[in-house]
């Protein structure tokens, strides 16, 4: 293997979504050299923030039939019953839901928790809470997804933050995807749910870190426990 060739394998991958920020921020950059060395200094700092930001790095998801794979870097922010978005027509019932909650300094490529088709894709319009705050669920702007496998529907939710103010999505109606291929990206903090049968056997707990479709979230083939049957208070 070359030295150049050698050197692009060890190079994390930068996601197109992010190349007319990152332009956009060496420029910024640039122009404050003009002005200070200090605030150029700052401008550069923000560059390689805003690259390391769009960083899309290869994920190896485990293929078992019946893993449910986290769809985002960050920490379990919540797990526990809740009513999904309506508009993704899912239930009318309390599912189980999963809340991964991503920081600025996360990777936001966003990947299917499950391989599947995609029934639904429902953008809803909203503010810019907290993405930490059980209301962000309902109130925030989201984008979600139902994805159909042979035995059940899975809910995937993208939820704007106090910094998000973009939510994008690379998937339709009606296509199919594999578990841990890319379906979407929040810019600048967020958060994404999943929405699961109540019962399903949980294989993470709250404050743990996840890797965006690598870390089990769930195995919908092991057997139900007491831990993992969420009720209403």
């Amino acid at each position: 293997m070359s030295i150049v060739a050698s050197m692009r394998k060890s190079l994390v991958p930068i996601h197109p979504e992010g190349y007319p920020f990152i332009a956009g921020a060496v420029v910024i950059a640039l122009l404050l050299f003009l002005v200070s060395t200090v605030l150029g200094m700052i401008g550069l700092g923000l560059a390689i923030w805003t690259t390391l930001f769009f960083r899309d790095p290869p994920r190896v998801t485990p293929v078992r039939e019946g893993l449910i794979v986290a769809p985002a870097d960050g920490v379990i922010s919540q797990i526990g019953p809740a009513r999904p978005p309506r508009e993704l027509d899912l239930s009318d019932d309390p599912l189980l839901r999963i809340s991964i909650f991503m920081n600025v300094f996360n990777v936001h490529v966003n990947r299917a928790p499950v391989t599947g088709r995609i029934e639904r894709v429902a953008y809803k319009p909203g503010k810019f809470l907290n993405a930490e705050l059980d209301k962000a669920s309902e109130d925030n702007e989201r984008n979600g997804l139902v994805l159909v496998t042979a035995d059940m529907r899975v809910g995937v939710v993208q939820i704007a933050g106090l910094i998000a103010r973009r939510i994008v999505s690379f998937v339709r109606e009606g296509e199919e995807i594999g578990a841990g291929e890319r379906f979407g990206l929040i810019r600048f903090g967020s958060r994404v749910d999943v929405y699961l049968p109540l019962g399903t056997k949980v294989q993470v707990a709250e404050g743990q870190i996840t890797t965006a479709g690598e870390t089990i979230l769930c195995d919908l083939a092991a057997p139900a426990s007491r831990e993992a049957t969420y009720r209403l208070s």
